[in-house]
């Protein structure tokens, strides 16, 4: 995970974790009184960044990260803040698809899953694990690769032999060379319903920046603020969100 790591401060992670932070919070916002103390799982942790500002914002995080590296980075990060921050949070090492095996049916309010299932080769029976764990009402946050939009990183960076080859299959090379899987909005939906936890929104992550170098940083203040904004009207209203290089679904357990 070292080539993930070097790539956070860049520009097209940037974009990432701003977009999905304001419309998770919206989410939260719309289905919970303000002030009020929610138990949060974060699946595949990572370096930790919307673990950590959730527990600035109040509710109780549990970590749940299989790569002892970037479990690592989180706690370091997590040790980098106050005493009342540090108290909210709990990483633990584990897999994602063994969630059922960790913790009880209904015992977190939201739970992220945030770039994973790209990973996972069989999505179904972990999302299912993910759904059991919400309490009832509950938010499953899931960030994944539009396999919708696959054709559009290769094509405009004219590789069309890649092109062609994304539309046929939902399979690609990531930017760490890994061989990976991207899912479709009307798999997931009926997924969702499946498990219980109906597709209640959903948004376009990445529209116009997804081409961005890895190493590229991103603008200064005022500027940034303008990309973010364009971005996130993009991810918000079709056709746009569609062609995204991510998708942020936010399901609802009955």
């Amino acid at each position: 995970m070292a080539g993930w790591l070097s790539k956070l401060g860049g520009l097209r992670n940037t974009v990432r974790q701003e977009l999905v932070a304001r419309q998770l919070d919206e989410q939260i916002t719309a289905r919970y009184p303000v002030g009020q103390r929610l138990a949060v799982l974060d699946v595949g942790l990572g370096q930790g960044t919307q673990a950590l500002r959730l527990a600035r914002a109040g509710h109780n995080v549990t970590g749940l990260e299989s790569d002892p590296k970037m479990a690592a980075t989180a706690r370091e990060a997590l040790g980098a803040e106050p005493e009342g921050i540090r108290e909210r949070v709990r990483i633990i090492e584990g897999d994602g698809r063994d969630a059922g095996a960790h913790f009880h049916t209904g015992a977190f309010d939201i739970v992220l899953c945030h770039g994973v299932l790209m990973y996972v080769n069989e999505p179904d029976p972990m999302l299912a694990g993910l759904a059991r764990v919400l309490a009832p009402g509950g938010l499953l946050s899931l960030v994944v690769r539009n396999a919708d939009a696959l054709a559009m990183r290769p094509g405009l960076a004219g590789d069309f032999d890649g092109a062609l080859a994304a539309f046929d299959s939902p399979d690609y090379t990531n930017r760490l060379g890994l061989r990976v899987r991207a899912d479709r909005l009307e798999t997931l939906t009926a997924t969702l319903t499946g498990i219980g936890a109906p597709l209640h929104a959903w948004y376009g992550v990445r529209v116009f920046t997804d081409q961005a170098a890895d190493g590229e940083a991103p603008p200064a203040d005022e500027a940034l603020e303008r990309l973010l904004a364009a971005e996130d009207r993009a991810g918000r209203t079709d056709p746009y969100r569609s062609v995204a290089a991510l998708l942020h679904l936010c399901g609802v357990r009955g």
